[in-house]
């Protein structure tokens, strides 16, 4: 073993494991932790995806429902201009509702823990998609523009929650791997809207407001299942101070009887913060001895939605008409750019522990850039040969393959990595805050940048990954099966402090039995390099 590995060694009370290929071991994936990441994941981050790409297959439908109320209201037909800023209202609105989402979870999480934050998260869905499901039968466009807004407020509180409870459960060697079921499930969604979507299925004049109905499904079955598995060992542990509850989570996470180990750690980190309190998202920002990870994250979600994807997912249908492809044929097309995400967010999850996060941020935005650069030529020489908008459609799937294979999923695993527990919850706010201020940006702003730049839209976009390559290459650290000292290490001497060394518990200040330390306190001081 080298050193790093020696300097854990007696933290491991099972002997050394043997790896699998790309830093897992068979041991690590138990059935319950399966379980917990794909059933809470269906419950929160596909509702997410769906809800990205639900509202694009029945736009026309929609604008002819919004419409029809106005004239029967006002006895006169709604101009152009008030319909697209309804249209961009009901899109954009769910990103605020996302920010809304994202400042209460930080409440929820403290009161109810993780996994009842996501129980509790479903009546908003259900709500919503009530809402959502009955605006035709009722003939209130309100009802869909209020149902989008609550969906959102699901999505940012699904988006904070989630990452927080897969990080909590996974053991660090499939921590990046676990954590991108999050970004699978996005995609998912994404690509069920899109399939539903279909005139086939319920993408038709009479049957579009079921789209919205169908939200029920996932809710119900999180509802279902999720409270026979256990909370998150670590909130029981470090917020709750309840030991026992602990273990026995993590016996159940993690498939055997001795979690020695891992409760060890979960107190080292513990010991590091002494006294534990969740920090308040102020003093986070103040702190300097997080002051880059804070800046990395806040660039991390803002690329993550300014990139450009987001554009694609709202918008799909507009942009292929643009590019010259036949109406018909659009629905199809669509429908290949989700199972592209889907698969790209599959490789991702199989790679990440053998190729780390910042091969795969750094290579999923370049690419990005080059092929949004490539996707503007097509665009603007269309007319030229009738290959040329099949070319725009090549672009599209490799610029989304691209995103899906990184950028897709990493933001939210970086933010659980980079922060102790006591500043998860504040840091989750800061990130989720980021990312839905980004997304209600591009969803009410992209419409206009497509009027006004036409085919030179996506040149905004590569500049914006061009940038986000660059600062991670410059920036970030990998933190693939790295514990939050040896991060915290990383960043230290960009913030300019000393790099922390985990401090004695209570039982070694003075009051240590027959004069000496812990062995546990003494393996923790020396896993600090």
């Amino acid at each position: 073993m080298d050193s790093k590995d020696l300097s854990l060694a007696p933290l491991t009370q099972d002997g050394p494991r043997r790896e699998a290929p790309g830093g897992r071991t068979g041991k690590d994936w138990s059935c319950w932790l399966v379980v917990a990441s794909l059933v809470g994941a269906f419950g929160s981050s596909f509702l997410y995806g769906y809800n990205l790409s639900v509202v694009n297959a029945p736009t026309p439908y929609i604008k002819a429902f919004y419409s029809e109320v106005w004239e029967r209201r006002y006895g006169h037909p709604i101009d152009p201009d008030t319909l697209t800023l309804l249209w961009s209202v009901t899109v954009s609105i769910f990103a605020i509702g996302g920010l809304v989402g994202t400042v209460i979870v930080k409440m929820l999480g403290k009161a109810l823990g993780r996994k009842s934050t996501l129980l509790i998260n479903n009546v908003f869905g259900i709500s919503a998609a009530l809402l959502m499901a009955f605006s035709l039968l009722a003939g209130a466009f309100e009802m869909l523009i209020i149902g989008r807004f609550i969906m959102g407020v699901d999505g940012g509180i699904a988006l904070s929650a989630l990452p927080m409870y897969l990080n909590e459960i996974s053991p660090k060697e499939i921590r990046g791997a676990l954590g991108q079921m999050t970004a699978i499930f996005i995609c998912t969604g994404v690509f069920a809207g899109q399939l539903l979507g279909l005139p086939e299925l319920l993408g038709k004049e009479s049957t579009w407001p079921y789209l919205f109905g169908v939200i029920v499904v996932p809710a119900v079955v999180q509802l279902a299942v999720l409270p026979f598995l256990p909370e998150s060992p670590r909130y029981l542990l470090l917020e709750k101070h309840d030991e026992t509850g602990a273990v026995k989570a993590f016996q159940t996470f993690l498939g055997k009887a001795d979690v020695s180990r891992e409760v060890d750690e979960a107190l080292a980190e513990s010991r590091v913060q002494r006294n534990l309190r969740l920090v308040p998202v102020l003093e986070l920002l103040r702190a300097p001895a997080v002051r880059w990870q804070i800046i990395t994250v806040g660039v991390t979600m803002a690329c993550y939605q300014l990139c450009g994807l987001n554009a694609i997912w709202f918008y799909t249908n507009s942009i292929f008409g643009n590019a010259g492809i036949a109406q018909e044929k659009i629905p199809y097309i669509t429908l290949s750019t989700g199972g592209i995400e889907t698969l790209a967010s599959i490789f991702s999850g199989l790679v990440i522990e053998r190729l780390g996060r910042r091969v795969l941020l750094i290579g999923g935005f370049g690419l990005m850039a080059l092929f949004f650069g490539i996707l503007t030529a097509a665009l603007t020489l269309q007319d030229r040969a009738p290959w040329v908008p099949y070319l725009s459609i090549v672009c599209i799937l490799a610029a989304i393959a691209s995103f899906c294979s990184g950028p897709g999923g990493i933001p939210f695993i970086l933010t659980g990595e980079f922060f102790q527990q006591s500043q998860r919850p504040a840091a989750f706010m800061i990130a989720g805050t980021v990312n839905w201020l980004s997304n209600f940006a591009v969803g009410l702003l992209f419409p206009y940048i497509q009027k006004s730049l036409d085919s030179y839209c996506f040149v905004v976009f590569a500049a914006i990954c061009v940038a986000g390559a660059l600062y991670f290459y410059f920036v970030l650290p990998e933190t693939k099966n790295r514990t939050h000292a040896e991060i915290s290490q990383a960043f230290a001497r960009r913030n300019k402090v000393q790099a922390p060394e985990e401090k004695p518990g209570p039982a070694t200040d003075g009051k240590k039995e027959n004069g000496t330390a812990s062995t546990l306190d003494n393996c923790v001081k020396n896993r600090v390099v």
